[in-house]
């Protein structure tokens, strides 16, 4: 088995070989401890007939790893100047491929039937650049891809908000639509010490495992996900002055949003962040038939 390339002499060896300098931009933060990166492929669950896809492998610490657990790896790579990098550091891993692709233009779907045709256990698992975290986590549960679910380093206040429960102060609409495509946990907290160069913040690896059905039914979701946004708008405002001002029209259609909320059972005075995800779900089906005539 070749060395870790996660060490801190390896990485500098690699660093220094290519002239590589870390684009802020970029949100680059490569991962200088194999033992940090062991743990988040261990929380991955994965078999030797598991596909893994990776967002921003860097200079492949984590991608090798995963090509050691996995059957099969696909790692989406931004920046141009690592291609050479990964070319050489994954050369003995025949089970890699890197698409040269912003995973958020990347038509991941198309991909993964290319790449992974026959794989039934699919998992995302990375180090997400933390510009754009959320992004990209949106977009791969909403597209409703086979996969099982994802382990994802990201900022640690990041993921305090998207495993917050209702009555805490990091509870917003980010935990419930991530709540709302599957169960999200802590995995692991990750000082910021393991990082090359080294963030401001600590970070967190989330497990998220997918719903195979979400734990509440609405007439749309697309609504639904309007009305939990609005309803956070301003924290310190009751649900009903934040639906009237965060919904459109929602000050002609004030009573309206009373009798919706008594329909429910909510107190007009309520805030946002005491509302569970089922009583998001109440409400957003009795307010669509206001906002959207049959």
């Amino acid at each position: 088995m070749s060395k870790d390339i996660a060490t801190p002499i390896r990485t500098k060896e690699i660093l220094n070989k290519y002239g590589f300098s870390f684009k802020k931009s970029l949100g680059q933060n490569f991962i200088i401890d194999p033992n940090i990166l062991r743990n988040i492929v261990h929380h991955a669950n994965l078999s030797e007939e598991s596909g893994a896809i990776e967002v921003g492998p860097g200079i492949g610490a984590l991608t090798e790893h995963l090509a050691r657990a996995a059957k099969k790896v696909i790692a989406f790579e931004i920046d141009q100047r690592l291609l050479p990098v990964l070319e050489d550091t994954l050369s003995p891993y025949e089970n890699v491929t890197v698409i040269h692709s912003d995973i958020l233009k990347a038509d991941v779907r198309t991909v993964l039937k290319q790449e992974m045709p026959n794989l039934e256990d699919v998992m995302v698992v990375a180090n997400l650049p933390y510009y754009v975290t959320t992004p990209i986590l949106i977009k791969l549960l909403t597209e409703n891809l086979p996969i099982r679910g994802l382990v994802v380093m990201m900022q640690k206040e990041v993921a305090d908000r998207i495993t917050a429960k209702p009555g805490t102060k990091e509870y917003g609409s980010l935990s419930i639509a991530i709540q709302y495509y599957g169960t999200a946990e802590v995995a692991m907290i990750v000082p910021k010490t393991v990082f090359m160069p080294q963030p401001n913040v600590d970070s967190a690896v989330i497990r998220i495992i997918k719903h195979n059905e979400p734990p509440v039914q609405v007439i749309s979701e697309d609504f639904f996900f309007e009305v939990t946004r609005a309803s956070f708008a301003q924290r310190r405002k009751t649900i009903l002055n934040n639906l009237q001002s965060g919904l459109s029209h929602g000050k002609e259609k004030k009573q309206d949003i009373i009798d919706a909320l008594e329909s429910c059972g909510i107190e007009p005075s309520r805030r946002g962040e005491t509302l569970s995800i089922v009583e998001f779900g109440k409400l957003a089906d009795s307010l669509y038939p206001f906002f959207y005539k049959q």
